[in-house]
This record gives C-alpha cells, structure tokens and sequence, in this order.
C-alpha cells in the first residue's frame, strides 16, 4: 500500500510528529511505500518530496510587519502554494490512502482540495482539539473552559484565549469558523480519536460525529529498554507550555523530599526557572530540549514521572513512554489521562492545579522504591499488552479500509 502522511512539520517537535514518524516507520518496516507531505522547516527529516513542501511561516511570535502578517493571516484561511504543492506530490506518488496529522495553520484544509478532486480515500488523526476549540486546548486565562462548544466560535475574542491576545483569538475564531461554515473537512473519511475522551469531545462539538473512531497510541518497547533497579526522584517530560501545570509541579517541589527533574523547552521555561528560585526549589533541574534517548535515559532514573497537566490531554505519549521505561506516572484526573492510568496499580491521579495533593502523591513513590518499581513493572506489561504496535497498525488497517470503502461519499 502507498501511504502519505501530512503534518504540519516532518521532525521530532512534539507528540503528534514523534507519533507519525514512529508508525510510518513502522508502516516501512511492514513493506509500505510511505511519504510525507510539509511545510519546508531547516529541522526536517530528508523526504522525498520536499522541493514541492510550501515555505514554512513563523507564527508564534508573529511575523513583524502588517503586511506579513495580513499574508500569515490569510494562509491559515486557505494556502494556495499547500495545496498546488500537494497536488504534484498526490500524482506523483499516487497514494492508496491520505493519513492527516496536524496541518491547522500552516498547511490549512485547502490540502484536501486535491485530495477530493482525486477521490483519494483520507483518514485524519486528532492530535488535539482544534476541531471544536479554536485555540486547540479548551483554556482560557488559565483555566480549562469549553465556551466554544458547540460551534460559538466567537466565543474566541470575548475571552482572549490565544496568550490574551484579541486580534490572535479572533484570528483563531475567524480560522475554525469559516472551515466549519464552508465544511473544509468534509473530504476527510474517518477521523481517528487517540481517547476516548477525544471521541466524546468531538461528538459534543458536533463534529463528524459518524466517522469518528477510537484508535489508542501505540509504543514500541522493543526499542525502549524499561527500568532494572528500584530509586530516584521526580521526572516530568514535555512541553513547557501553561496547559502542561508545570507551575504545580514548581510549586509542589520545596514540599517533595526527592530531585526533580524538568526535561524539554517552551515558552514558560524563564517564568518556570524564575519560580523556582523565588520559592527556594533548589532540588530541580532544568535540561530543556535533550535527545530522545536521554529522555528515556532520565526517566528510567526517576522513580515516578509526572504529568500535572491543567489542561485536557489527549493521549499523551509521555504517560505511554514512561510505562514503556518501567516507571509509573501520576497524573491529573481529567481529559484522556484517566484513560491510561490505574491509580495504585501503575501509578495516581490527582486534582489539576493543588500542588499539595501533587507534593504527596509523589512523595508516596520517592519514599517507596520498591513499590514505585513494583508499579513500574506492572506499567511496563500493560503497554506491551494493550499499546503494542502490531495491534495499532491492525486497528489503522481497519480505518484505513473503511475509509475506502466509503472514499467519494461525504
């Protein structure tokens, strides 16, 4: 089978690109002709096809001048040179099924003009919600908030979602509002929900509630060698970003009698590492964007991983990632995270944003190493059961079918 993925960048930046590569690799190993389709970025993957990827535009912070911004502004609505650059790749590959990642703003819908046009069947992965949430992250001034739903759109600028801004908010609002009013997604066949969370979501907000279907992650822990001895401190892996609750995390730290470990960037790294000092959290360090490999590395060394997200998760790989490391996870029981932890057995939950409830729920792992390492080992076997590979490219076979099978209808 000829496969090509979409997504807005073809490297390692976050869950849903470290999601695409792992399977069309997968997919490669398995004897498919895999491609890519995206927007031209200095850290991209080589591809086959990239002279026909359109320009990447920074958008965050935006570009300086009006005039940039105008053009930003109106390749979020439709970006001509995405899809004519699609369309070359389409017919030169000749793809048997489209698999769509991210490709909100800087590639847009305008991508499954030439997918329509060709009667390409198409299957969409949602990494997140952008669908039913302008913003894609169900917050606003810090806290989670769903006024968008379903389809009040300009609810956007009233709560300045978008970092405060109300020309950004609008903009996001202005985006999802005329995609869903001239019905852009419409080419798409099947729309796969990671969560079952994500599933529920999108039916409330009215979104192609028949073709959503539930696909959970997968992780391969043939390449991720799990934990051997019992001890450590705290991890947290991921984006630094206000919906993740680092802050909980900073704040919880002075109350935790164990190192804590900060591992990848974003834009609240300065506010998070001045926190830190100011509250005298000096057991925790910072290493900003490390190799995948130290990753795993650094969490195998902890004894907990946590996950003190504010905002709704999806299926978030790192809970995946750190089970697949042999170490259990405490997180925040709401969105997709529940889904994936067992309290007790492979790890806690806890209420979003009480750094108290967080302090001694991962006390309860540093202070029990053997039973942290219990857990872990426990965690460890529930992805090689449930989250293995070769059961998610079954279930991605099946989508990809039924996508055929009904490709041209919509």
């Amino acid at each position: 089978m000829r496969i090509l993925h979409i997504n807005k960048f073809l490297y390692r930046r976050g869950g849903a690109e470290g999601y695409m590569l792992d399977l069309a690799s997968r997919q490669a190993a398995a004897g498919h002709d895999v491609a890519f389709f995206s927007t031209k970025h200095p850290l991209n993957e080589s591809s086959t096809y990239e002279r026909f990827f359109p320009d990447y535009v920074e958008l965050n912070p935006p570009p300086a001048s009006w005039s940039e911004r105008a053009r930003a502004a109106a390749n979020i609505l439709y970006s001509r040179s995405a899809e004519i650059g699609l369309a070359r790749v389409l017919d030169l590959h000749r793809p048997d099924v489209v698999h769509l990642h991210n490709i909100y703003h800087h590639l847009s819908p305008s991508v499954l003009r030439p997918v329509r046009a060709r009667r390409i069947p198409s299957v969409m992965t949602l990494h997140d919600f952008k669908l039913a949430c302008p913003t894609h992250r169900f917050m606003a001034g810090g806290r989670v908030c769903e006024a968008c739903v379903p389809r009040r759109f300009f609810m956007a600028s009233l709560k300045r979602c978008h970092e405060g801004s109300f020309s950004m908010s609008t903009l996001n609002g202005v985006e999802l509002a005329a995609h869903t009013l001239f019905r852009m997604y419409d080419p798409v066949d099947l729309f796969l929900c990671p969560s079952r969370f994500m599933l529920a979501k999108m039916t409330a907000a009215h979104v192609f509630p028949r073709r959503l279907r539930w696909v959970p992650n997968f992780v391969d822990t043939s390449a991720i060698d799990p934990k051997d001895t019992p001890g450590g401190g705290v991890v947290y892996a991921g984006r630094l970003s206000e919906e993740k609750g680092v802050e909980t995390l900073i704040r919880a730290a002075p109350l935790v009698d164990a190192h804590i470990d900060v591992v990848g960037d974003g834009p609240d790294r300065a506010a998070l590492e001045h926190l830190a000092e100011r509250i005298g959290a000096a057991d925790v360090t910072f290493h900003g964007h490390v190799s995948r490999d130290a990753v795993h590395h650094l969490v195998r060394s902890a004894a907990v991983a946590v996950m003190p997200s504010r905002g709704y998760e999806n299926a978030p790989m790192g809970i995946l990632e750190a089970f697949a490391c042999g170490v259990p996870v405490v997180g925040t029981a709401h969105g997709g995270i529940p889904e994936l932890i067992d309290p007790g057995v492979d790890g806690d939950l806890v209420t979003p944003g009480d750094e108290i409830a967080l302090a001694r729920s991962l006390t309860r792992f540093t202070a029990d190493p053997e039973g942290a390492f219990a857990q872990g080992e426990v965690a460890r076997r529930k992805v090689e059961a449930a989250f293995s590979p070769d059961e998610h490219l079954e279930r991605l076979d099946g989508a990809y079918r039924e996508a055929t099978s009904t490709a041209g209808r919509s």
